[in-house]
């Protein structure tokens, strides 16, 4: 039976990607091998309850939502994460992933929605990236890039003009380190740079801060 360490498993508003405020249930998986300099989960880098997917999916149930996000962490640090994905899709929910990048997304079952956050030079993981991933993303996946100053938006210009990003998936999110960087002056930088890439700001941040569960 494949278990998986749980952080915590909740229900809110999705604050993010092409889902950004529908009603979600989020499964928040406990490990993570990278240390990103603006981490908003260091919470979930230890500690959790081990689970059966069984288990996981029943709590799951419990709410109304069709949606539901696997996330972490890195969910991908746990290799029963891959089945956990596909029994999700089995009961027809839509199913997100987000993964850091840092590890391949090769098994994930395609009918996952991957959102992929390469990191960018200030978050002190850049080298972690596993840009092999870029082969194996779908026409329905996503990107995202959580930037702190110009050096990181100009760095994620470069990667998606390098690795021919625009083409290859649904949408392509930049989003500013909160409280860090001025959301306003990354808009303009989104406007200067000509590319159909989006801004992102964190809903759930905007409502409720840092909580953690929200």
């Amino acid at each position: 039976m494949d278990q998986i360490r749980v952080k915590e498993i909740f229900y809110s508003i999705q604050g993010e990607a092409a889902t950004q405020g529908l009603p979600t249930v989020f499964v928040r998986l406990s490990g993570c091998p990278l240390r990103c300099t603006y981490c908003d989960s260091a919470y979930a880098f230890s500690g959790g309850r081990m689970m059966s997917v069984e288990d996981i999916i029943t709590e799951v149930q419990d709410y109304p939502a069709r949606y539901v996000t696997v996330t972490g962490g890195e969910p991908l640090a746990q290799p029963s994460c891959i089945a956990l994905l596909s029994a999700l899709c089995d009961l027809d929910y839509q199913v997100s992933l987000e993964t850091s990048g840092a590890l391949t997304v090769a098994d994930v079952d395609p009918r996952v929605r991957k959102v992929v956050d390469f990191k960018v030079p200030s978050s002190g993981e850049v080298s972690k990236n596993h840009w092999n991933n870029v082969n194996y993303l779908l026409p329905s996946d996503e990107l995202k890039f959580v930037v702190g100053d110009r050096d990181d938006f100009d760095w994620a210009l470069l990667q998606i003009e390098q690795q021919a990003l625009i083409d290859r998936v649904a949408s392509i999110w930049v989003s500013p380190v909160y409280q860090q960087l001025d959301p306003s002056v990354l808009a303009d930088w989104v406007l200067s740079s000509g590319l159909p890439i989006r801004i992102q700001m964190q809903l759930h941040k905007l409502l409720w801060g840092d909580a953690p569960g929200r």
